[in-house]
């Protein structure tokens, strides 16, 4: 029998993920945000002189699913950081940037700019991540680093850069949660 996941409150719903929870020694939360397609949390670690990353088993945990897939990595639009993208997310993105008019020169200017640099990445036996050369320059990444959840994916971040991008002095938090967030149900 075949039961969709993503089912309210369905009683057979609820027993197949506390059973998955069991079998897989997940906690029930862990199989809530993996069906949620979001990821939680912010992790602070080093990378070494090689560029490589560990991923912190609190994030790790929550990737399960994704660590057999692979990842891809790329700079940031907006920010001066990475983005780790789980693959199954990636493909999403791709069909997005698939339905962009390549015969438009801004398309096409745009899909070569957001593409650039891109690297599929896959966690090691030893639970880390290799971080190209390029990517590390930047993302101006030094020793200390900072992982931050983004809803479906993840931001890579020098610790002292990141630390900048939340100084809420710089910027009024609160008129911009009201400006982004404000109007959010009004389309309904």
């Amino acid at each position: 029998m075949y039961v969709s996941m993503r089912q309210g409150n369905n009683k057979e719903v609820k027993k197949i993920k506390k059973v998955f929870a069991l079998a897989w020694g997940i906690s029930p939360l862990y199989i809530i945000l993996l069906i949620m397609n979001s990821l939680i949390g912010t992790y602070e670690c080093k990378v070494d002189t090689k560029g490589r990353l560990p991923i912190p088993v609190g994030l790790k945990k929550q990737l399960a699913e994704c660590l057999e897939d692979g990842f891809v990595l790329k700079r940031s639009v907006f920010q001066n950081c990475l983005e780790l993208h789980p693959m199954k997310e990636w493909e999403k993105v791709m069909n997005d940037l698939n339905k962009l008019n390549r015969f438009v020169k801004k398309n096409n200017d745009f899909i070569r700019i957001f593409t650039a640099g891109l690297k599929i990445v896959e966690v090691d036996a030893n639970g880390r991540l290799q971080i190209s050369k390029d990517l590390v320059k930047f993302a101006e990444i030094n020793k200390e680093v900072v992982l931050n959840s983004s809803v479906n994916m993840i931001e890579i971040w020098d610790k002292d850069k990141y630390e900048e991008s939340i100084n809420v002095d710089d910027l009024d938090f609160a008129s911009l949660a009201e400006d982004v967030m404000g109007n959010l149900g009004e389309d309904e």
